[in-house]
């Protein structure tokens, strides 16, 4: 099959998520009102909480979300086939990843801010609550870790990425000063902002950065490392909009810029699906598709780590209740476009079959390296860009987004683990609680291989912990909308996929934990799952007992019944 055929058909489809079901979400499940005081509004304080512009917070959101799993995941998955995989991203987008990120976004939004766990205390309860919270520590655990070892991977295999990669740091500071201190036009700053990210690509293709093998007697992968914890420990101090805002903003711009070559090379190429449709000779130690397939695309299809984004940081720079529809739905469909593109151009990038076996020779090859080879291959076929830019752009793009989600993630754990903290009797200070973070991080990443270059053996459990946070984020959500007396099939039918999937897919990786004795792993799979299982069955049980109660009041409601009180009628 021609790419450019399957390029179009997977386009309509997630657009039309966005055009069609996005309004029905929006209007009829979760009624945004443009009236609601959003919690950016009513506690500002210009650290956490700031009313946003919604295409800044969108940059903010969607690169926050998207990283480097849409790429990682699909590049892995495409073993199976690409059909498979194709059904999976673009219907995931669009009845699964849309609709849980919105409806995260707008429960946080609706709850004062609060996060996904500390709204799993208010809707199911204290026991619930406490191991939410033990999922979302762990889970953020392992996406720091990987997130560490696929960025330094790259910034081994492309050196060309370096300078871009740390560059790009300098360009959304000096982007946060000009949006909130000089006040300029923000089509301005976002055009100079491209222009230097992209400037500091051609810098960094002319001056690759190759480190020695060994430095201080680390491996240069183990440096690498250890530099992204130190400067996401760092980024997660500073206040959102001086970083973190900015650089994903611009971060958001590159990506869609990259979107448009690769799908613009693709159209343009016209390059043949060499990777069969469905996988008849997969190699011997590849798992099966169904679970696995599930869990091994999360972001790109549906992920629980984009609730803990939306009730974590997006909620409260939301400035009207209305823009959560651009902000979440949409942001998973940006997500979704990057695993679409990600899977035509692993497929239809080689020049043969051969050469697309010779790369996927063994399960959990291919990934963000394939990624990079692959979509060099068509941006230069299609766009004439010499191989060695292109692969520069791609890697850069791969890096950043791996970099801004790492970053998020820092700062989400630091919340999670000043509320564990707090639950215990302990006021941990931001400091202390983010040097805790990096130790946990670091402790996984060299934990699984001493190295630091094979942590990638975390994927599979990383996707499943993403894919049963998904699953108990919806539950919280079911439990609002019962209570509300709201359409909630939209919900749980998918919440109930998702849950069979992932709580299959962790027993049989618990399996091949035992098998290749990683006990590491397979204490946190053990503990993972039983934590899953406890809030699934403590969510049935409350779902059970709200649907015999009267219904909660709507917040609109509530603010008219309290101004009658105070006007003394």
């Amino acid at each position: 099959m021609n790419a450019v055929v399957l390029m179009f058909v997977g386009l309509a489809i997630i657009l039309a998520g966005y055009f069609v079901y996005s309004r029905y979400l929006a209007k009829k499940v979760y009624r945004l009102s443009a009236t609601h005081r959003t919690p950016a509004h009513e506690f500002k304080d210009g650290v956490d909480y700031i009313p946003t512009n919604k295409f800044v917070l969108w940059g903010h959101h969607f690169t926050s979300v998207a990283g480097a799993a849409p790429i990682v995941g699909p590049a892995v998955a495409i073993i199976w086939g690409w059909g498979p995989a194709f059904l999976w991203v673009t219907l995931g987008t669009v009845f699964f990843a849309g609709m849980h990120d919105l409806g995260a976004l707008w429960a946080s939004a609706r709850n004062k801010g609060q996060s996904i766990g500390t709204l799993s205390g208010r809707y199911i309860g204290p026991r619930g609550r406490n191991l939410f919270l033990a999922i979302m520590f762990l889970l953020l655990v392992m996406v720091n870790a990987v997130f560490a070892v696929v960025i330094s991977g790259l910034l081994v295999s492309q050196p060309s990425a370096v300078i871009p990669t740390w560059g790009a740091i300098v360009v959304a500071l000096l982007i946060g000063q000009a949006i909130y201190k000089l006040r300029w036009n923000l089509a301005v700053v976002s055009i100079a902002g491209v222009v230097a990210l992209y400037g500091l690509i051609l810098l960094g293709d002319r001056f690759p950065i190759v480190l020695p093998e060994t430095i201080m007697g680390l491996s240069a992968s183990a440096f690498w490392i250890i530099v992204l914890f130190i400067y996401a420990g760092i980024a997660s101090l500073m206040p959102v909009w001086m970083l973190l805002q900015p650089r994903d903003y611009i971060n958001g711009l590159q990506l869609f810029i990259g979107l448009g070559l690769l799908y613009a090379a693709i159209l343009l190429s016209a390059p043949t699906m060499v990777a069969p449709m469905i996988n008849q000779n997969t190699p011997p130690d590849t798992p099966g598709i169904v679970p696995l397939l599930f869990v091994t695309i999360a972001c790109g299809a549906i992920s629980g780590f984009h609730g803990m984004v939306s009730s974590g940081t997006s909620s409260k720079q939301l400035d009207k209740e209305t823009d959560a529809r651009f902000v979440g739905y949409f942001g998973a469909v940006g997500e979704g476009l990057l695993a679409l593109v990600t899977l035509l151009v692993v497929s239809a990038g080689f020049q043969t079959l051969a050469d697309w076996e010779e790369v996927y020779h063994a399960f959990n090859e291919g990934g963000a390296g394939a990624f990079v080879a692959a979509g060099g291959t068509v941006l230069s076929n299609g766009l004439a860009i010499p191989e060695s830019l292109s692969a520069t752009v791609l890697a850069t793009m791969a890096v950043l987004f791996a970099a801004t989600t790492m970053d998020t993630s820092v700062r989400l754990q630091r919340y999670i683990i000043s509320e564990i903290g707090e639950l215990m009797g302990l006021k941990l200070k931001p400091l202390i609680a983010t040097v805790l973070v990096l130790l946990f991080g670091l402790g996984l990443a060299f934990g699984a291989d001493p190295s630091g270059e094979g942590g990638m053996i975390i994927w599979p459990l990383f996707g499943t912990t993403n894919q049963l946070l998904a699953a108990l984020t919806l539950s919280i959500i079911t439990v609002i909308l019962v209570r509300k007396r709201r359409p909630f099939l939209p919900v749980l039918l998918p919440l109930m996929f998702v849950l069979v999937m992932s709580v299959s897919a962790l027993v049989v990786q618990l399996g091949t934990f035992y098998g290749q004795g990683n006990w590491l792993l397979l204490g946190m799979g053990i503990v993972i799952l039983i934590a899953a299982i406890w809030v699934i069955i403590e969510a049935a049980v409350t779902l059970n007992r709200v649907r015999n109660q009267p219904p909660e009041p709507e917040d609109e409601d509530v603010a008219v019944a309290a101004q009658a009180g105070a006007d003394g009628r």
